[in-house]
């Protein structure tokens, strides 16, 4: 059976303030619609403040990104602790958790199980915290959860906030295979792979990238990064 091959990408897009200074929901936007991929997870992607409402308009979203908000438990934001999926109409949503993660600061995950072109997903959204062991422990929790969960194919994408290429994700990598497609930050000058994409065996990478168009080098100060990939079997 010949399965086909789907687009993950995975953009911290900053509350939608660029590196000009400027908050720009539409070019966030803009870049959003031009990664042409089936499932896109954000991180900061509501604001800190208040309710934390969606840094992106709630009303245009699937008509400017062709993609649909996985519900969340707020009614102003598409985010959960600003984490949030953008999905393909064409996609089943199966199952939605939301997820506390430990740490010194707020985090969250998001657990989406979706049919994709007759592909089961399992899709995890997160922006993993900025001290190392917050990190680990956070990692732990994800896979524990995953652990008491059915089987099926998973991507956990998102801000790892690691900089380091050979330590620091352990916990992840006995379970997952880490890409890094390229630097994502600083937006600007790109320096540190700390965008990443985790796929379990029963997935296979056909293709990944950084996008550098000229809105996303301005739309935020991390980059987008996107993996094409099919399953294995």
């Amino acid at each position: 059976m010949t399965h086909p091959t789907l687009r993950i990408a995975s953009y911290n897009m900053r509350k939608a303030k660029g590196t000009d200074r400027q908050r720009d929901p539409e070019r966030i936007m803009r870049i959003i619609r031009d990664l042409d991929a089936e499932i896109v997870v954000l991180q900061e992607a509501d604001m800190r403040l208040g309710k934390r409402p969606s840094a992106l308009p709630l009303d245009i979203l699937t008509a400017e990104t062709g993609l649909v908000a996985v519900p969340v438990p707020s009614p102003v934001s598409i985010g959960w602790h600003g984490n949030a999926v953008l999905i393909t109409p064409r996609a089943d949503i199966q199952d939605v958790q939301h997820i506390n993660l430990p740490g010194a600061e707020p985090r969250g995950a998001m657990v989406v199980d979706a049919e994709i072109a007759g592909v089961e997903l399992r899709v995890i959204a997160t922006h993993l915290g900025l001290m190392r062991w917050a990190r680990r422990a956070q990692l732990t929790s994800l896979i524990t959860h995953l652990d008491e969960r059915d089987r099926r194919p998973t991507l956990i994408a998102g801000d790892m906030n690691e900089w380091s290429q050979t330590v620091g994700l352990g916990r992840l990598a006995h379970h997952f295979t880490i890409h890094a497609p390229g630097k994502s930050f600083h937006a600007r000058m790109p320096v540190a792979a700390l965008d990443r994409i985790a796929i379990d065996d029963d997935l296979t990478v056909v293709g990944g990238g950084v996008v550098e168009t000229h809105d996303a080098q301005r739309g935020s100060d991390h980059l987008p990064i996107w993996l094409d990939f099919t399953r294995s079997t």
